[in-house]
């Protein structure tokens, strides 16, 4: 070809520098210059954009022309060809409880610096309208895909909605909720089974256990693993040494006076949540008793007050962060790192007991 005829984009390409594209002042780069750049086609780049499948060669192209050129695609454009906005949007309902924020977390480190955006929906798990507002929700917005956190995860229809919107979704629990592909979980009952073991390991027999709220899967699972692993220990449950609760401080300081003040008292206690056992705590003290010395306690979360108590709180770590790094990858595997494989993501998430002061043998 006549060298006078060449594009400035084809000599760049071959020069491997950037010659300015002729255009009006101000306008902005279009998928036209990274196409001539590239030696593509305007679709080729456009699939490209769009993440569809393709030949790894000609990808690399395409994506090292956007890349000398700073091509920044167009989202709004993107989100009409989609038609779905680039926004998860993250359902919850208590939007001020540490399990929601530090999930919160775990999601925008997964976005990253990506065109992601993360949008939070508190609604009121018990209105008969629940099922309404937010299929209204997700129509207007069109998110590229919904993430529920429990107790709303824990309702089957929420995930047939999705279903019929052909909305993306994933449900977070504390045990499997739906398909791997729609679901991410923590293993609760496991769990409390392993850490009731080591509380019978040193010694405890007499061991309390505050319950979470009906109707939460997680108070379930928790009960279940703390009563499978009693029975596993040869220890018969002592129905007095249970107390309810609903993951919140002041129900911890009641269910902490009520087994303290039983006639056989628990060595220790093993509360549901991080919240309750700060109320055990407070029940305790309350009481005169000294930790560990008189009376050990126990959490499950490892939030901001597990420290900042005193004792510190023995807790079980629960990896709600990472929870929130898997549901994005499932939604969008994109967002995934260079060389991973969708198809290897797990679905469940392991959770540890950390040891602190709050827990020592039985008193003598």
């Amino acid at each position: 070809m006549d060298e006078k005829k060449r594009t400035p984009a084809a000599k760049a390409r071959d020069t491997a520098t950037v010659v300015p594209l002729p255009r009006k002042p101000g306008a902005a780069l279009t998928i036209t210059d990274v196409a001539e750049f590239a030696g593509v086609s305007k679709k080729t780049v456009s699939r490209v954009i769009n993440r569809e499948p393709m030949k790894a060669a000609t990808r690399a192209k395409v994506e090292a022309a956007i890349e000398t050129l700073g091509f920044v695609p167009n989202a709004q454009a993107r989100a009409l060809a989609f038609r779905k906005n680039f926004v998860i949007v993250l359902f919850i309902h208590d939007s001020t409880s540490p399990m929601a924020m530090k999930f919160q977390r775990g999601v925008l480190s997964a976005i990253g610096d990506s065109e992601l955006a993360l949008a939070v929906r508190p609604v009121d798990r018990e209105s008969p309208d629940l099922l309404a507002d937010i299929e209204t929700f997700l129509g207007r917005q069109k998110p590229m895909g919904a993430i529920f956190l429990p107790p709303l995860s824990e309702r089957d229809d929420i995930g047939e909605m999705c279903q019929r919107l052909n909305i993306k979704y994933v449900r977070v629990g504390s045990a499997q909720l739906d398909m791997m592909s729609r679901s991410v979980w923590s293993n609760d009952r496991e769990a409390v089974m392993g850490v009731v073991r080591d509380i019978v390991a040193l010694g405890h027999r007499r061991i309390g256990f505050v319950r979470g709220p009906q109707g939460f899967l997680s108070a379930r699972e928790r009960e279940a693993g703390f009563r499978q692993a009693l029975q596993a220990a040869g220890i018969a449950p002592d129905e007095a040494l249970f107390a309810d609760g609903l993951y919140s401080f002041e129900s911890g300081v009641t269910a902490g006076h009520a087994l303290l003040d039983s006639p056989q008292p628990p060595s220790v206690i093993f509360a549901s949540n991080d919240s309750m056992a700060a109320g055990v705590v407070r029940a305790a003290h309350e009481k005169g008793l000294r930790l560990p010395r008189d009376l050990s306690i126990v959490g499950f979360d490892d939030g901001p007050v597990a420290l900042q108590l005193w004792p510190s709180l023995t807790t079980v770590h629960w990896p709600v962060a990472e929870m929130g790094v898997l549901a994005v990858h499932k939604l969008v595997p994109e967002t995934l790192p260079a060389g991973e494989d969708p198809a290897t993501l797990p679905s469940m998430v392991v959770s540890s007991l950390i040891r602190r002061e709050s827990l020592g043998e039985p008193p003598r």
